[in-house]
C-alpha cells in the first residue's frame, strides 16, 4: 500500500469518528486495530478485504494494527500457514512492526480469566455432550437447559483444574459461561467457554489439553493488546452480545468496541478454508498458489498486482450487507493496472511459420520499440526480423470470412513495426494442415508505413524464427462452470472446469523474454497479459496469463 494511500470513508469510519471525538469512548486514544487469522490455511481474496479494512483504518487515523495469530484450535494450525500469512500481508503492502502476537500467548491468563468467571457464579463445568448438549438447546419458545448450571462454584473449580491436568478425556467435560439460558440470541444460552482435546499445540506442544473457545478467546486477547475497534466479518454479529459480556465481567479495563462488515463473496469459486483445503489435499489442484485458487498467493503466482487488488475492495467498499462480486470485476481492475504498468511484448501461441520469399536468406535486420506505447519512461526494445518468422496460425485463412482482415492470399497486412506483406500461398502437410504461409514483403514499406497511402487494414504479430525462444504457456480459467458451485447438488468438485487450465507447448516468444523477471509483467500483443511462473528455469521457460484483453465485464456495464 502507497505511504500517500488513505482508504476511501465508510461506515465503519462513521463509528470511529463518534468514539473519538471529545466526549466519545475513545477521545484522547489512538485507534488501535488487528486483523486476527487463523492459522490453518493460506488466505484468500476475501481475507484481503478484511486486511484492508483492518490495517487501512489504522492508516487512515494514524493509529496502529496488530497482526495476531488465534490459534486457540491446534486441530489444523501449522507454522507453515503461519509464514505464509506473514508474507501475503507484507506484499499486499502491510506490515505490523513489532506487533505480532499469538492468541497462545495469552493462554495461561485466559485461564485465569475462567477461574474469574466461575469464582463470581458466571461459569460452571458442564458434562453434557456435544449431542446433548444440541438436544437442550431449546428453540425460541423454549429454554436450553443443563443438569450443571447450578453446580457449587467449589466443584466447578476443581474440576476445571482436573481438565487442565489431563484428568478427562475429550468430550468428557466444558466449561460454559452461566448467561441465560432462555435467551433469543443463542449465543447466550450458556456458551461453551472451554472444551478438551488432547492434541499437540503447534507452539505449546502437549502443555495444554484444554483450549478457549474463539468467542471466549477473541475479546480477551482484543482487550489485552488494547484494541479500541475490532473489526470482523458480518457472521459474528450475533455473537457481539458474548463479546461485550466477556469484557465486562472479567478484571480487564480496556473495552474494545466490536463492529461487522459483510464478508466478501465472488462467483464463480468457493472461499471456505475446509473447502479449498479438499482441492488441494484430492489433488484438484496443484497447491495452495494453483493461480486457479481465489488465495492470495495463488493470484500472486498468477500476476495479479497489489495494487490491482487494492483496486477490487475499495471499489466494492466496505458495507452491512453480503453480496457476491463478480469475478468479472476482479479481473476488470487488474486489466486497469496492467495496462498502464505492463510492459508489451510480441509472443505467438500457436505457431505456423511465415516465409517472406523475396526477403534475402542470409539478412537479419532490427528494429527498435517501445516497451509501452504511452510510456516512453519504460524505455524500448530491440528486436530481429529475416526471412523466417512465427505467426499466429489463426493469421492465415485459404478461404477468409467476411471482413477478416489478416493474410489470405492476395492481401495485405502490417507486419507489426516492421513491413507490410503480400500473402502468395501456403503449404500444406499430409493431413492438409498448414505447416507454412508464404508472403511477399515491400522493403519501401519499413516500420509498417505506406509511401503511396494505400489502405492496409490488418496488423499481425510475429517473432523472428532465428531467436525466438520456445516456452510453455499456461491459460487459465474460471475453476468452476456455475456461478454458485457450493449452492448446486451434489459436490461442489462436481463443478471443477475441466478448461480451467489449458497448457500450450512449443509457443515461440520474443527472445529477450528469456531474462524476463518474476517480478515483471507484460501484455503480450493481442493475447493478454502475462507473467513468469515460479516454476520457470532458464532450460523450460513458463509463462501464465493472468487475464485476457477482452473486459467481458466492462462490456456487460
Amino acid at each position: 500500500m502507497d505511504n500517500n494511500e488513505v482508504m476511501s470513508s465508510n461506515f465503519i469510519h462513521a463509528f470511529i469518528d463518534e468514539d473519538i471525538a471529545e466526549g466519545g469512548a475513545y477521545y484522547g486514544k489512538k485507534v488501535h486495530t488487528r486483523f486476527p487469522p487463523e492459522p490453518n490455511g493460506y488466505l484468500h481474496i476475501g481475507h484481503a478485504k478484511a486486511v484492508f479494512v483492518d490495517f487501512g483504518t489504522a492508516k487512515k487515523y494514524n493509529g496502529l494494527c496488530n497482526l495476531r495469530m488465534d490459534d486457540t484450535n491446534p486441530t489444523k494450525e501449522d507454522v507453515e500457514y503461519v509464514d505464509a500469512i506473514k508474507e501475503d500481508i507484507k506484499w499486499l503492502g502491510f506490515d505490523w512492526e513489532d506487533r505480532f502476537y499469538y492468541a497462545s500467548d495469552y493462554f495461561e491468563q485466559m485461564y485465569g480469566y475462567a477461574v474469574e468467571l466461575i469464582k463470581k457464579g458466571l461459569a460452571y463445568v458442564c458434562e453434557l455432550s456435544g449431542e446433548q448438549m444440541r438436544e437442550y438447546r431449546g428453540d425460541l419458545t423454549t429454554p436450553a437447559k443443563s443438569p450443571y448450571r447450578d453446580r457449587p462454584v467449589q466443584e466447578s473449580l476443581d474440576l476445571f483444574e482436573r481438565m487442565r491436568n489431563g484428568e478427562f478425556e475429550d468430550g468428557k467435560m466444558t466449561l460454559r459461561a452461566k448467561i441465560d439460558l432462555a435467551s433469543g440470541n443463542f449465543s447466550m444460552r450458556d456458551p461453551v467457554l472451554y472444551r478438551i482435546n488432547h492434541m499437540s499445540h503447534h507452539r505449546t506442544g502437549d502443555k495444554w489439553c484444554i483450549y478457549p473457545m474463539y468467542d471466549f478467546a477473541h475479546p480477551i486477547e482484543d482487550a489485552i493488546e488494547g484494541i479500541t475497534h475490532s473489526l470482523c466479518t458480518l457472521e459474528f454479529e450475533t455473537h457481539r452480545p458474548l463479546y461485550d459480556w466477556v469484557v465486562d465481567n472479567i478484571s480487564i479495563d480496556t473495552k474494545p468496541r466490536q463492529i461487522e462488515f459483510a464478508r466478501l463473496g465472488i462467483n464463480n469459486t468457493v472461499m471456505s478454508k475446509r473447502k479449498l483445503r479438499k482441492l488441494v489435499e484430492e489433488n484438484y489442484v496443484s497447491g495452495w498458489d494453483d493461480p486457479r485458487m481465489p488465495t492470495i498467493c495463488g493470484l500472486r503466482r498468477r500476476g495479479y498486482t497489489p495494487k490491482a487488488i487494492r483496486s477490487f475492495t475499495d471499489q466494492i467498499g466496505v458495507s452491512k450487507v453480503n453480496s457476491v462480486v463478480e469475478y468479472g470485476f476482479l479481473e476488470h481492475c487488474l486489466r486497469d493496472d496492467l495496462n498502464e504498468n505492463a510492459k508489451r511484448a510480441m509472443a505467438v501461441l500457436d505457431p505456423v511459420k511465415l516465409i517472406i520469399t523475396n526477403y534475402p536468406e542470409d539478412k537479419t535486420e532490427e528494429f527498435e520499440i517501445e516497451n509501452h506505447p504511452q510510456n516512453p519512461d519504460m524505455g524500448t526494445r530491440k528486436i530481429t526480423f529475416s526471412r523466417e518468422l512465427y505467426i499466429e496460425s489463426t493469421d492465415f485463412m485459404e478461404e477468409p470470412f467476411k471482413k477478416y482482415q489478416r493474410l489470405y492470399v492476395g492481401n495485405e497486412v502490417r507486419i507489426k513495426s516492421a513491413y507490410i506483406v503480400k500473402c502468395t500461398g501456403c503449404k500444406k502437410d499430409e493431413n492438409g494442415k498448414v505447416v507454412e504461409v508464404y508472403a511477399e514483403y515491400d522493403p519501401e514499406t519499413r516500420g509498417g508505413n505506406t509511401p503511396d497511402g494505400r489502405k492496409v487494414r490488418g496488423t499481425i504479430h510475429w517473432v523472428n524464427a532465428r531467436d525466438c525462444i520456445d516456452a510453455e504457456v499456461r491459460l487459465y480459467d474460471n475453476l468452476f462452470t456455475v456461478p454458485e458451485p457450493e449452492a448446486c447438488e451434489g459436490d461442489f468438485t462436481d463443478y471443477i472446469n475441466p478448461e480451467s487450465l489449458v497448457v500450450l507447448n512449443g509457443c515461440k516468444l520474443e527472445k529477450g523474454l528469456a531474462d524476463a523477471d518474476k517480478a515483471d509483467r507484460f501484455q503480450f500483443m493481442r493475447q493478454g497479459y502475462f507473467c513468469v511462473d515460479k516454476d520457470s528455469t532458464k532450460d523450460n521457460i513458463i509463462f501464465n496469463r493472468s487475464v485476457s484483453l477482452k473486459d467481458s465485464f466492462k462490456a456487460k456495464k
